[in-house]
């Protein structure tokens, strides 16, 4: 490998979605191993390569580390791979619920002990972006264990950051709002009064593309964010600090 090569990244979770919007945002920038259950990826990208299997599996997760790194020193690491499934304390054996939480926290620990050891071995500086959602301060009705899982996201966020900056490693996240994913598409097909109150949720009165949030990530790994470190940013449209005016009629 060249001294002079672009540096790559791995994304996990981005074979559709935001993952894909982010990783294609940061093949501008180098190479970009996608990694994700999925077996093939709808679209064909020279400098994105698909790496399949579990987040949140150690191994697999080393595997795309050095895959990346035979493309390019490795710089930066996106964990935005989640799932979905939640349950409430009533009705749900607590094992069920910790077993939700801990389905999406390990993916994020797996990438961090992965991004982190990889830039320690080759005694560089990375950084890492996790990705979180406003339900980490704000937690919507019915989805205890992912907002759970995501809070606990944040905080992991913080304890790395502090942990090894001195090493010149940065870890950041980024807080979503709601973002048009093909889910969300799916559920506004259903509901249609979606948009009306999606518009009322977020100040600038409708919800985020992929595109946007990308934009954000990559500019965390980037040097131009070289002194931001442990910061939960939020890319929600101001939906985190919006509060429903009691007179509003």
């Amino acid at each position: 490998m060249s001294a002079t090569a672009p540096p790559s990244y791995v994304v996990t979770g981005a074979g559709r979605g935001i993952g894909w919007a982010v990783a294609e945002r940061l093949s501008v920038e180098g190479h970009v191993v996608v990694l994700d259950v999925v077996e093939r990826l709808d679209r064909r990208h020279d400098r994105i390569t698909l790496v399949t299997g579990d987040a949140a599996d150690p191994d697999v997760a080393r595997r795309a580390a050095e895959i990346a790194e035979s493309a390019g020193p490795l710089a930066g690491w996106v964990n935005n791979a989640a799932t979905f499934p939640d349950a409430g304390l009533a009705g749900t054996s607590a094992p069920e619920v910790l077993g939700l939480i801990s389905a999406n926290l390990a993916l994020a620990v797996t990438g961090c002990h992965t991004a982190v050891n990889h830039f320690l071995g080759y005694d560089r500086p990375g950084a890492i972006v996790n990705v979180s959602s406003h339900q980490a301060q704000r937690p919507v009705r019915g989805a205890l264990a992912y907002a759970t899982a995501k809070a606990a996201i944040e905080g992991l966020t913080r304890a790395v950051a502090v942990d090894h900056g001195p090493s010149g490693i940065r870890t950041n996240a980024v807080a979503l709002g709601s973002i048009t994913t093909a889910r969300y598409e799916r559920y506004r097909a259903v509901h249609p009064e979606v948009d009306a109150q999606m518009a009322a949720l977020h100040p600038l009165g409708r919800v985020g593309t992929p595109r946007e949030v990308a934009d954000a990530v990559a500019f965390l790994l980037s040097p131009a964010a070289s002194f931001i470190n442990g910061a939960v940013l939020p890319v929600d449209g101001g939906r985190s600090v919006n509060g429903p005016d009691p007179e509003a009629t």
